[in-house]
C-alpha cells in the first residue's frame, strides 16, 4: 500500500510539474507576443505620418454681399464645413460693387473697374489666372448657374454676367467659348475625375444670396460641396474647396467668411489679414504660375492654411 501510494504521489508530482512547465511556456510565449505587439504599436505611433498630398485642383464658390458674421449665422451647413476644415476670420474683399472683386480675384487687380457694367463696356486684355493656367497646359473652367449657353455675355433671368469674370477677358474669348460652361456640367466632371486645376462655381442670383436668402445659398452650395466630395478628385486628397464672398453688405468693413477645405485639411482658424489678392496668389500657386500684379505682395494663404502645392 505504501509503495503504491508513493508511486501515485510521485506520478502526481511529475504530472503537476509538467503542467506547470507547459503553462509557464505558454505564458512566456504570450508575453513575448504581447511585447512584440506593443513594440509594433509603439513603432507605428512613433513613425511620422506621410504628408498630405499636394493640392493640384481648386474649386472656388462665390457668395454675394454678406459679411463674415452674417455668413456664419445664416449659412450653418457651410459654416459646419468651415469648422471641420479651415476658415479665415480676417479676410476682406477689395471694394464695392461686385464686378471689381471678381476681376481682382482672377487678375490680381481691379484693372480700374469700379462698376458692374457688361463685357461690352469692359473689354479686358490683361493676363489672368484662366489664361495663365491654360498656357501651362493645365485645365481652367468656370461653371455658371442658370447661364443659358457657354460664355453668355448678357444678363438672362437669374444669371448675371457681372459675376462671370471669364466673360470679360476678350483675348481669351476662345477659351471662354470652350471652358465657361453651365453649372450642370459640374456633375459629369466630378464623376469622371475631370475637375479643372483652377475652377469657379458661380451660383445664380438666388443661390448666391444676392436676391435669395442665405439659407437658400447655404442649401445650394452645400449640395455642390457634397457632390465634389463624392468624386475621385476629393478622395485623392488633391482637391481644395474654397468658399468666399465677393463683398459684404457695406456695413462690416468688407470682411467676409472665406473657407478652405480638402480631405486632409487640418482644422485651422486663420487670423492673419487676407484679401482677394491672397486668393489670386493661392490660385497661381496651385497652377504653378507667376504672381500677377497685387498678388505679388499679397499676404499668403498657403502657409497659414497649411496647404501643400506641387513644387
Amino acid at each position: 500500500m505504501y509503495r503504491r501510494l508513493g508511486f501515485t504521489a510521485i506520478s502526481l508530482i511529475a504530472a503537476t510539474s509538467l503542467a506547470l512547465a507547459a503553462c509557464t511556456a505558454t505564458a512566456q510565449a504570450g508575453d513575448s507576443r504581447t511585447s512584440a505587439d506593443h513594440a509594433r504599436n509603439s513603432a507605428s505611433r512613433a513613425a511620422p505620418t506621410s504628408p498630405a498630398p499636394a493640392i493640384t485642383k481648386v474649386i472656388v464658390f462665390m457668395v454675394e454681399n454678406h459679411s463674415l458674421a452674417q455668413m456664419k449665422a445664416g449659412m450653418p451647413k457651410v459654416y459646419a464645413f468651415a469648422k471641420k476644415y479651415a476658415y479665415a476670420s480676417d479676410y476682406h474683399a477689395i471694394r464695392h460693387p461686385s464686378l471689381p472683386n471678381y476681376i481682382a480675384i482672377t487678375a490680381g487687380s481691379t484693372l480700374g473697374i469700379s462698376d458692374d457694367k457688361d463685357p461690352d463696356a469692359h473689354r479686358l486684355t490683361a493676363d489672368n489666372v484662366f489664361h495663365q493656367t491654360l498656357q501651362l497646359h493645365k485645365r481652367a473652367k468656370l461653371y455658371a448657374d442658370s447661364m443659358p449657353s457657354r460664355c453668355y455675355l448678357h444678363n438672362d433671368g437669374n444669371y448675371v454676367v457681372r459675376h462671370n469674370p471669364l466673360a470679360y477677358y476678350v483675348h481669351d474669348r476662345q477659351a471662354c467659348d470652350r471652358y465657361d460652361v453651365p453649372a450642370g456640367q459640374l456633375t459629369a466632371d466630378v464623376k469622371n475625375g475631370q475637375l479643372p486645376n483652377i475652377g469657379f462655381v458661380i451660383p445664380n442670383l438666388i443661390h448666391d444670396a444676392h436676391n435669395g436668402t442665405l439659407a437658400q445659398s447655404d442649401q445650394w452650395i452645400s449640395q455642390q460641396i457634397n457632390l465634389l466630395r463624392s468624386g475621385p478628385d476629393w478622395a485623392s486628397g488633391r482637391l481644395a474647396i474654397v468658399i468666399t464672398a465677393d463683398e459684404d453688405d457695406g456695413h462690416h468693413g468688407n470682411r467676409v467668411l472665406t473657407v478652405v477645405g480638402s480631405r486632409y485639411q487640418p482644422h485651422t482658424v486663420v487670423t492673419r489679414y487676407l484679401n482677394h489678392y491672397s486668393l489670386t496668389r493661392l490660385l497661381e500657386q496651385v497652377a504653378g504660375a507667376h504672381y500677377l500684379r497685387q498678388a505679388k505682395t499679397a499676404a499668403d494663404m498657403k502657409s497659414p492654411f497649411r496647404i501643400r502645392t506641387a513644387p
